[in-house]
């Protein structure tokens, strides 16, 4: 295997990493043009430092300064973090070249296998993740927990306070939730304007008759006027 081929190989693992991979499941234009680019990048670098008498060290640095350039440019999940740098180590092993060449491509098949497994779809499938603001300040961890669930329909799995702020009445929580069933959601949406309508709902009375209301003296004066001109 020569380095050459080693670098085409690069490019095509690059390009599914990006396109096949991380494309399909985030949806994010902008950072495949960034995954590509940077990958490009970082290979024609390794492989002039590579054919030069500068060390490694000089590389490992450079794989450094771009990161934090790119990462203090723009705010990036965590899974597009570990894209980013799926990507850069690609580059960076495939323009080193380090001999054996086969032990290079191993750990390239080695970094887009796990991208792949660790951001399947159906690896810790239903666990989400996201930040909500309610609309009272509540201290108590257990009542917290069953109104976060009541609202997101789900099982909470781990909370944390961010912020309480009694001024405002607002508590900024950080919740890790599952997803339930379709069926154990739907059974927990109807419950709710259910017991709401059965507290709302007037209770009859058996056996109770509701007297006509009297006529008051304005309507009952024209109906004595009608019945004296009758009798006339």
């Amino acid at each position: 295997m020569t380095t050459t081929l080693l670098h085409g190989i690069d490019l095509v693992l690059a390009a599914a990493l990006a396109l096949g991979v991380y494309w399909p499941r985030h949806r994010r234009r902008d950072l495949v043009v960034a995954f590509l680019g940077i990958n490009v990048s970082v290979l024609a670098v390794a492989s002039m430092l590579a054919q030069s008498s500068v060390t490694a060290g000089l590389g490992l640095g450079l794989f450094g300064v771009l990161s934090i350039i790119r990462l203090r440019s723009d705010e990036l999940g965590q899974s597009e973090i570990a894209y980013y740098f799926a990507s850069l180590a690609l580059g960076l092993v495939a323009g080193l070249a380090i001999t054996p060449l086969w032990m290079s491509l191993g750990f390239m098949l080695l970094i887009v296998a796990t991208m792949m497994i660790a951001d399947s779809p159906l690896l810790f499938r239903g666990h989400h993740r996201t930040q909500l603001v309610l609309d009272s300040a509540v201290r108590d961890l257990d009542e917290l927990t069953a109104q976060l669930s009541a609202r997101l329909g789900a099982e909470v799995t781990a909370v944390s306070v961010l912020r309480i702020d009694e001024i405002n009445d607002s508590t900024t929580v950080d919740v890790r939730y599952r997803a339930l069933d379709a069926g154990a959601a739907s059974h927990s949406h109807r419950s709710a304007p259910a017991r709401a309508r059965t507290a709302t709902a007037p209770v009859p009375r058996i056996g109770h008759t509701a007297a006509a209301p009297a006529p008051d003296a304005a309507s009952a004066e024209p109906a004595r006027s009608m019945a004296t001109t009758a009798t006339r």
